[in-house]
């Protein structure tokens, strides 16, 4: 099968990065990730984002969760397009007892191939730093030599910073490990999928301890009928649990999503815990601002171990 590759680099958005000094090998653990983010994909002052991020959580209307959540899949636009969907994925965790957030994201800026751990102390955004646990990473690191620790990749991408906000109003008290995937083919899905499982397993965090999540938007600037139709195939292997048809699918253009290589790590990972789908919200850009000629798609999808049978969608 050919690679899939996401390489969506926004001139403007590099540009108004912050110009941060260079981080030294010596020094670059003891670092903390400052936001790209704020004031621009959503709001910069800590009460605004903070009610932001309530009123998407008070609006989101979830079905009952059967079961302990161990995966998520979200979107990673800017709050303002994609905030009300992510709102349903983190409502379905939240006041649970998870201690650890494994973050798995394309790189939009940076390609490269295999996987790149970041290892810095942590991430700031205005509710405050979140730690990244540097023995967990270290440990994912050391199970396969692909994968890496490329700091640049992680300074300028954004799919995994926009899911903090959320976290950190929804969970007390965790800890994230940061991922990205570089060419999203085949053999680094599957090889990120065994990675984790053996990782998590050899860490001393309690069962449910750990949540995956998934960062991807779906169809890009599609007119709205062809985004719902593209982003209903993904969707359906998702609630399906099928990683090997959805990769397919993404291969073959029947749907899209920037971040498929990251769904699709997550879905092999999940299928051997026994997990099954809830999908919890499906909206494209077209429904937030009514300019439906050229939309992006969004999903939540939270995921749980249960001894039933079959998919379970919404």
């Amino acid at each position: 099968m050919k690679e899939f590759i996401t390489l969506a680099i926004s001139l403007v958005f590099l540009l108004t990065l912050p110009r941060t000094g260079p981080c030294f090998p010596g020094d670059a653990h003891k670092a903390i990730r400052e936001s790209i983010l704020a004031g621009a994909w959503y709001p910069k002052s800590p009460q605004g984002l903070r009610s932001q991020v309530e009123r998407f959580l008070a609006d989101a209307q979830l079905p009952q969760i059967p079961d302990q959540v161990l995966g998520l899949i979200a979107p990673h636009a800017g709050y303002r397009y994609s905030g009300q969907v992510a709102a349903y994925a983190y409502k379905s965790i939240k006041g649970m007892n998870i201690k650890r957030v494994i973050l798995i994201g394309p790189s939009h800026r940076i390609p490269f191939r295999g996987i790149s751990v970041n290892l810095v102390k942590g991430y700031r955004t205005p509710l405050g730093a979140v730690s990244v646990d540097q023995e967990l990473a270290r440990r994912i690191m050391e199970l396969n030599p692909a994968i890496r620790w490329i700091r640049h990749a992680h300074r300028v991408e954004h799919s995994l910073e926009i899911q903090l906000p959320f976290l950190q109003i929804v969970l007390k008290d965790f800890k994230i490990v940061p991922v990205l995937i570089g060419i999203q083919d085949w053999n680094t899905c599957q090889m990120l999928a065994n990675v984790l499982e053996q990782a998590i397993i050899d860490s001393a965090i309690e069962p449910g301890g750990t949540l995956l999540v998934a960062s991807t938007d779906l169809s890009h600037y599609h007119p709205y009928r062809r985004a719902v139709s593209l982003d209903k195939i993904f969707i359906e292997h998702v609630g399906k649990m099928d990683p090997y048809g959805l990769y397919s699918a993404l291969i073959s253009g029947e749907c899209e999503a920037c971040g498929g290589g990251a769904a699709v790590s997550l879905l092999l990972y999940l299928r051997r815990q026994k997990a099954r789908a809830l999908i919890l919200k499906y909206a494209n850009s077209g429904d937030v601002t009514g300019e439906k000629e050229r939309v992006v798609g969004y999903m939540a999808s939270a995921f749980f171990r249960s001894s039933d049978k079959g998919p379970h969608q919404r």
